[in-house]
């Protein structure tokens, strides 16, 4: 394995790809955040560039009032005929919709609502007289309807995209060898087969890869020997959760698949600090079947560094919002952002927050905020419930831990109107018996030149085990009274 893995670190689940000419095109899921579903470009399959989002506008996605682990699940994305097609489940909130887009990077379309569509996880593909066809997993997300929260296995049914309806009752097709939770189909036209590729077991330690074969795109299916041809479960590999896979062929023929997985820290290996992440693997064919390659561990060298001066008229792709877009709480203006608090906290379900994944366990993050006319700061969130945070502001500096049911706060006396505010995330260190957790959590202020830590906390707690959400760490700015001004975000991170 010569990529680089994960290929998309930090917060980046349920991968989709596709290869249009000479270049590659990738979507993952958003569920809360907005702007959603961001577009990955590249053109030698290391170096990735988000270009932009699916959803950037209000009403693309009903996300405001869904309830945490809702909103954008799971895209497919594909290319015919000079257009771009998404379908993704807006879980709780639109249904499952289809977006288009002459341009990958955008603007796309508002959005059509599929019509008789009642689940999770779309693949969209076309026969080869121009059908197209939906096959989703069945697991009920309209509260409305007497299949809410109940799966019913993968289901198919031709679909008229112009109208977004079904025009067919779904069909029950091949659901996996009895694994939880089969999901995440994604159908193919390969030589003279049709191939079903699926996860099952659940997105946690048994997830797995499994595939099937037709001479139909609706079956009957052929199970391949040794179902599921890819997991990582029992096993001692550093990647686990490995599953949700979709294919593609490169520009000299080779096939990889991408696919979700996460990288677990601790004496027993139980704590993903930074969630499901992107990650590739390679894929070989042998007597009509595909044979996909263990996933490796193959982090890029050297440290990642990035910094936002803010002095773009417009905020990078990256930056994202909880249940609202960006632009309601936020301006770029001379050189700073400039956020207005609105009475939320962090506590709440739609706080005045503005993020960016953490990609790495070993970072650190740093801002210079101007808080002589409010309070604000810089925090790392899995969501409401689960988030560490460093505030400034009205003659104090607050570092908090909170998660249910604990918290935990330190604080110093401060007037000064700027302030460097700073959380690390490092490697626990010292007696192995004595590491278990995911990582140390530092949250520190710089004022007047001196680094004062007031924190030091558990990182498991920020884990997708512990949190049991489907996103990862956003780190990012907050404000909490009146305005603040962010001067600079600082990001330093590495796998080594």
């Amino acid at each position: 394995m010569t990529l680089p893995n994960p290929l998309l670190p930090g917060f980046n689940p349920d991968p989709s790809i596709v290869r249009v000419g000479e270049d590659y095109y990738l979507a993952t899921s958003t569920f809360e955040y907005l702007p959603g579903i961001p577009i990955y470009h590249s053109r030698d399959f290391v170096t990735w560039t988000q270009i932009g989002n699916v959803a950037t506008r209000t009403g693309q996605l009903d996300v405001e009032a869904t309830p945490t682990a809702g909103g954008a699940w799971a895209p497919t994305i594909r290319h015919r005929d000079g257009v771009f097609h998404l379908v993704i489940t807006d879980a709780f909130g639109r249904g499952t919709l289809h977006f288009t887009a002459e341009q990958a990077e955008g603007p796309w379309s508002d959005g059509v609502v599929f019509d008789g569509i009642d689940g999770i996880d779309p693949d969209l593909v076309w026969d080869d007289d121009g059908t197209a066809y939906l096959t989703f997993s069945g697991l009920g997300v309209n509260p409305a309807l007497p299949t809410f929260m109940h799966h019913r296995g993968l289901l198919q049914a031709k679909v008229d995209l112009a109208a977004g309806r079904a025009l067919e009752e779904p069909r029950s097709i091949w659901s996996g060898v009895g694994g939880q939770f089969p999901e995440a189909p994604h159908l193919y036209h390969i030589g003279d087969w049709w191939y079903l590729v699926i996860a099952e077991g659940g997105t946690e330690r048994g997830h797995g890869v499994s595939v099937a074969r037709s001479h139909s795109p609706e079956g009957p299916f052929e199970t391949a020997a040794g179902n599921p041809l890819l997991t990582a479960r029992g096993t001692g590999r550093p990647i686990q959760n490995t599953g949700h896979g979709d294919l593609v062929q490169l520009a000299d023929g080779q096939w990889r698949l991408v696919l979700l997985g996460v990288r677990p820290r601790s004496m027993t290996r139980a704590f993903s600090a930074l969630g499901r992440e992107t990650f590739v693997t390679t894929v070989e064919w042998r007597d009509g079947w595909p044979v996909f390659e263990p996933v490796q561990l193959t982090p890029r060298d050297g440290v990642v560094t990035y910094r936002d001066d803010f002095v773009a008229p417009e905020l990078a792709p990256a930056w994202m919002a909880v249940r609202r877009t960006p632009e309601t709480i936020a301006t770029v203006r001379e050189g700073s952002l400039q956020l207005r608090a609105d009475g939320s906290t962090l506590d709440d379900l739609v706080p005045v927050f503005l993020g960016r994944r953490q990609q790495h366990q070993t970072a650190t993050l740093r801002v210079r905020i101007d808080v002589s006319a409010g309070v604000g700061g810089l925090a790392v969130r899995y969501d409401e419930r689960f988030h560490y945070s460093i505030a400034a502001g009205a003659g104090r500096v607050v570092a908090r831990g909170a998660i249910p049911s604990f918290e935990r706060t330190a604080e110093i006396a401060s007037d000064s109107a700027v302030v460097e505010l700073e959380i690390t995330s490092r490697p626990p260190g010292g007696d192995p018996f004595d590491d278990r957790t995911s990582d140390v959590v530092e949250l520190a202020a710089v004022i007047d030149g001196e680094r004062t830590v007031l924190l030091e906390l558990d990182g498991r707690y920020l884990s997708s085990e512990i949190a049991e959400s489907f996103t990862g760490r956003v780190a990012g700015v907050f404000a909490l009274e009146g305005s603040v001004a962010v001067d600079w975000f600082d990001y330093r991170g590495s796998d080594e």
